[in-house]
């Protein structure tokens, strides 16, 4: 019973950093329509940012993570700005100018770190145990902090005039700029919102995985699995297939083993997707 309820709340805590990295991705196809394949890189650099500043520069770790969201966030309202913004109704041109830029990242970092992973640890260790569950702190308070932002981002896409502007721009982009809405103004920002809460979760999660060059693949290749299960461009539905994804790989990889967990996670999207192939809070055809 203790391992179920344990297992359960890895499961959610998984899920909170799943779709935080997740929201991002699904919010910058949603209102630009760009596949951004350099969203594990702004991670990777999330997680480095924040070892240079706690390490190299001796910073306490919670300014250290809230610097490198905010570089994160930064850096990507330039690229934008210089690299995406001309080519954002050419989505094969996005998609080569992101790839390409995730290459870089990769390479720069591996330059000045080197290809083998850094040595940083979460600050807190420990474990809370109480009938029936045992979890390590560092994954409380991370759950605590991805459930804030989260949060945060629900209020600003849905309880903001930025966030109805930047949903409107989603829904029907010519009838947006016809009422005054200008996507030269919306589209850095939001790539900098979405890119600031990929470097959020490289910065919390990195100390408690592996913070190496490589890390970003398998971030993006799971964001990618949730956004088309939860439906592109759906934040709430990014939202659930994260939770979902999360109990699932927790359950499984615990008593099936991580290969066969994996193996079972992909079966059941494949299930879903064959019965709703909009995914589970997408529409049925996206405007283009």
């Amino acid at each position: 019973m203790e391992s179920i309820v344990s297992t359960g709340v890895i499961g959610v805590t998984l899920g909170t950093q799943y779709a935080l990295i997740s929201i991002g991705f699904t919010l910058i196809f949603g209102i630009m329509g760009v596949v951004n394949f350099a969203h594990g890189g702004f991670y990777i650099l999330g997680g480095y940012f924040a070892f240079t500043l706690s390490h190299s520069l001796g910073l306490p770790y919670v300014p250290a993570v809230l610097l490198a969201t905010l570089a994160t966030g930064v850096l990507g309202y330039v690229i934008e700005t210089i690299f995406v913004e001309k080519y954002v109704v050419d989505h094969l041109a996005t998609m080569l100018i992101t790839l390409g830029i995730y290459q870089i990242m990769t390479t720069g970092v591996t330059m000045v770190y080197g290809a083998e992973p850094v040595d940083f640890k979460f600050p807190i260790s420990g474990s809370l145990r109480g009938g029936g569950y045992y979890v390590p702190y560092a994954n409380l308070i991370v759950f605590a902090v991805c459930a804030a932002a989260i949060g945060a981002v629900y209020y600003l896409v849905f309880k903001t005039r930025y966030g109805i502007a930047l949903r409107a721009m989603a829904d029907d982009g010519p009838v947006a700029k016809a009422q005054g809405i200008t996507p030269a103004r919306m589209f850095p920002m939001a790539f900098a919102i979405a890119t600031a809460l990929a470097g959020l979760t490289g910065a919390l999660v990195t100390p408690m995985l592996s913070l190496e060059p490589t890390s970003g693949e398998g971030v993006l290749g799971k964001a990618f699995v949730i956004v088309i299960l939860g439906g592109l461009g759906s934040v709430t539905g990014a939202v659930l297939a994260a939770f979902i994804v999360g109990l699932v790989e927790a359950y499984t990889s615990v008593y099936f083993g991580g290969s066969l967990g994996a193996l079972a996670l992909f079966i059941l999207v494949m299930l879903i997707l064959l019965v709703r192939p909009q995914g589970l809070l997408g529409t049925v055809a996206r405007k283009a």
